[in-house]
């Protein structure tokens, strides 16, 4: 009787390991993609989709300060996102020709180029890299 008593406790104790507490897991957070049709006038041409948890598109990652891809704070580039690009649209701040704020073209202002590079630089103490 006392060995099945302490095997029946090795069991349970083991069991009690093996699954917890009957505490629950956490799930993970489901991993969406949406295209924007704003990356459309890349010099790929392609569509990126953007991966909302990681912020990341065809080798272009949107979690940064920076965007390397087009020069400007991550956080006011209206190339990667439609709503920061509907914000300067609404401010009358729109290059139509080239499908940017105006106050961040580069190909009718190649002075603003400077002016942002200097802003990387004063955070990170080097050049940033050249925009696509």
């Amino acid at each position: 009787m006392q060995r099945t008593t302490q095997l029946l406790s090795c069991v349970f104790f083991s069991a009690l390991l093996m699954t917890g507490c009957g505490g629950t897991t956490t799930p993970k957070p489901e991993t969406t993609t949406e295209v924007h049709a704003d990356h459309a006038g890349h010099k790929d041409g392609d569509e990126h989709e953007h991966d909302t948890a990681a912020k990341t598109s065809a080798g272009h990652d949107h979690s940064g300060w920076w965007c390397n891809e087009h020069g400007v704070p991550e956080g006011v580039c209206a190339q990667c996102d439609s709503k920061v690009a509907a914000e300067f649209q609404k401010k009358g701040d729109w290059c139509k020709e080239h499908e940017r704020p105006d106050s961040q073209c580069f190909k009718c202002h190649p002075e603003l180029e400077a002016k942002f590079a200097a802003q990387y630089a004063a955070k990170y103490g080097k050049q940033p890299p050249k925009p696509e």
